[in-house]
């Protein structure tokens, strides 16, 4: 098995070393956090603050490299991939998949990258809240583009199956789309509901219960962390807004007008219904050959049909699709 570098040791990034090196990856990393840092090595893992030395040990062992820093912080990182482990398997974790991919094109062209985002996490962040059980059952979205090595495909999408999560790939734009939708349409919602709960002061702080609590719970999430993936998306989530923008106003109008909500009310629970259904939809067994010419179409309908990969063998992605 190949060797685990990853750059970036936050909640994702801590969680990765921690689940990799559980199943018997070697593993290693770095942190611009001396902090973080310091936690990871008292806790037994191979960690550094310098990145460019990490990086380098990548290369010599051939490791595959994961990114796991803020979205910002993506493309100085490639800069010192490009120079230092430039031919290596490369993917990420960040939020937002579309500017990853052009970074890396731009910045390190010959390094084999599969853009990669597990969809878990907590509003905790740091090393102090990772956690190697934190992908059991998770999505993790891997990209499929006309140019993806789907040798290197495979091998990322194996570290996925073997830390717990099962592999959905998607194209870049997709993806950004899809969690414009269910990931950060949310935050900014969150956030939005925590300013006006926290505005009617005490007595509202005092009565707020589960309603709320379920509603805010991500804006107690990092700020920069979140302006970084939502600022970063934003052309994927400037419609989004203006679609949930148009039912609250519809909403706001028919409450005006009729006094009534049923329009709305009644779309959210069926929403709310279709969600629930499709945990406990029936699936059907799938299977795609990697080294068929159509392979990476074969993937992208699997993952646009909301279908995931569950198994590797060999040369062959098994999955299930309801």
């Amino acid at each position: 098995m190949r060797d685990v570098c990853v750059i970036g040791l936050g909640l994702i990034g801590g969680s990765l070393l921690r689940a990799a090196h559980s199943i018997g990856r070697t593993t290693f990393g770095a942190t611009t956090s001396e902090a973080d840092a310091d936690a990871a090595s008292r806790a037994g893992f191979d960690v550094t603050t310098q990145v460019e030395a990490a990086l380098g040990k990548a290369a010599e062992r051939d490791a595959m490299i994961v990114l796991a820093v803020p979205l910002p912080a993506v493309e100085e990182v490639l800069r010192t991939v490009s120079r230092v482990a430039g031919h290596c398997v490369l993917t990420d974790v960040t939020s937002v998949k579309g500017s990853v991919l052009d970074s890396v094109r731009r910045r390190a062209p010959y390094a084999k990258f599969v853009g990669g985002h597990p969809m878990a996490g907590t509003a905790n962040s740091g090393w102090k809240a990772s956690n190697p059980a934190l992908f059991g059952g998770a999505a993790w979205v891997l990209g499929v583009e006309h140019d993806t090595d789907l040798t290197a495909w495979a091998e990322v999408a194996q570290l996925v199956l073997d830390v717990g999560a099962h592999v959905v790939p998607l194209p870049a734009d997709s993806h950004d789309e899809t969690v414009a939708r269910i990931s950060h349409l949310p935050h900014i919602f969150a956030a939005i509901l925590a300013t006006i709960g926290a505005q009617g002061g005490p007595l509202a702080m005092s009565l707020a219960a589960g309603s709320y609590t379920d509603g805010t719970r991500v804006a107690g999430s990092n700020p920069a962390l979140v302006r970084a993936m939502t600022e970063g998306n934003r052309d994927a989530l400037l419609p989004i807004v203006d679609e949930a923008l148009g039912r609250l106003g519809a909403a706001r109008g028919s409450l005006a007008s009729t006094g009534g909500l049923a329009v709305t009310v009644n779309a959210g629970y069926e929403g709310a219904q279709a969600f629930a259904a499709s945990k406990d939809a029936e699936r059907a067994g799938v299977r795609v050959s990697l080294t068929a010419p159509d392979a990476r179409d074969g993937l992208i309908a699997l993952g646009e049909r909301g279908g995931r990969i569950t198994a590797i063998d060999g040369d062959t992605a098994i999955g299930e699709v309801s």
